[in-house]
């Protein structure tokens, strides 16, 4: 090899070597990109809207992996769930009172289930069945293997319900969910009705079906979800525009404290919708500019700028490591270099 060209290939393994393998903090603060969401003309590597604002969200998102628009169409979608028997992804178009299902064989979205309830939430339990949080009955359902539907929770004191958000499944066979009044206070994802309740946090004991308020210290309680090992519980308090954290002993909460308050690329916050952590324990949260990644100990690393706002995640695929982001009217997804914490 010729002096000049082994000069030139130094060069230029050194320039690539030099460039950062995702966007800097700095693109944080702009707006997504102009893209082809259909695919035919893709943007060029590395994806300028997944956005590192902390070195160490480098690890967690491959370099050569893309933002993909997988459906539009609905109205305010919410609530993705991932079921690693069927391989389809279940989410709720809420007014339109149904449930989606992406199909990870081909492609497909299908209409899964409709009247869904006016369904928000939903996730699977250690025994496989859907469980679902519904606006218009005010309740949490499971689905069972033959078809039929068994209310886990619709009332608490004998009262009802205000309007379940999301659940989250425990190995115990516990569910846990959040109970805000978003659902009642129109008649677009609902029915109007005057709250019977405060809003709190709930579990339905797997074994007793008992339904137990674990705290009421909370605005407006939306997403949740487990640590790893299931000793922390994060709750997404959209009303107080703050995610909040307590350690779990049992079937008890206690030391309820601040996690995060996050913030709005340019200003002013950005409260938290659905959130789901990974394997290593960092919180992925639908929050403005789409979804924003926090760690452990309470900083935000990375985002995910989408053109619309986001409701809620999910972890996904056959290897658990694909981020599925249920965004206003669309469906998007990317693959990462981490997995989901939990099955369900």
């Amino acid at each position: 090899m010729n002096r000049n060209r082994r000069e030139l290939l130094t060069g230029l393994a050194a320039g690539a070597a030099a460039l950062p393998l995702l966007p800097s903090t700095v693109g944080a603060q702009q707006a997504p990109a102009e893209r082809d969401w259909s695919g035919t003309s893709p943007v060029r590597y590395p994806d300028p809207d997944i956005v590192v604002l902390e070195p160490r969200f480098r690890r967690y998102v491959p370099f050569n992996t893309p933002l993909q628009r997988l459906y539009t169409g609905t109205l305010w979608a919410e609530g993705p769930a991932w079921n690693g028997v069927g391989r389809y992804l279940v989410w709720s178009d809420i007014p339109n009172d149904a449930q989606l299902r992406f199909i990870d064989d081909d492609g497909r979205v299908t209409r899964f289930r409709a009247p869904s309830g006016y369904s928000n939430g939903n996730t699977f339990d250690y025994n496989g069945r859907q469980i679902s949080c519904e606006h218009g009955g005010r309740r949490v359902v499971r689905y069972e293997a033959d078809g039929s539907v068994t209310v886990l929770a619709d009332r608490f004191d004998g009262r009802r319900l205000n309007s379940p958000n999301d659940a989250v499944a425990h190995p115990d066979g516990s569910i846990w969910f959040t109970d805000p009044t978003y659902g009642i206070g129109g008649n677009y994802e609902g029915f109007a009705a005057e709250s019977e309740l405060d809003t709190a946090v709930y579990r339905v004991d797997g074994a007793s079906g008992r339904i137990e308020r674990v705290t009421d210290e909370v605005v407006q309680p939306n997403g949740l979800c487990f640590s790893p090992d299931y000793s922390l519980l994060y709750v997404a308090d959209t009303g107080a525009r703050e995610t909040k954290v307590w350690d779990v002993t049992g079937s008890r909460l206690r030391n309820g404290r601040p996690f995060v308050r996050l913030e709005q690329p340019g200003g002013g916050p950005a409260a938290a919708d659905g959130i789901r952590c990974d394997a290593d324990g960092n919180v992925w949260a639908g929050a403005a500019p789409g979804v924003q990644v926090i760690a452990p100990d309470g900083t935000p690393i990375g985002a995910i700028r989408l053109p619309e706002v986001c409701s809620n995640v999910a972890f996904g695929g056959a290897r658990r490591n694909r981020l599925f982001m249920t965004a206003s009217q669309s469906l998007y997804a990317v693959y990462l270099s981490v997995t989901g914490a939990h099955i369900c």
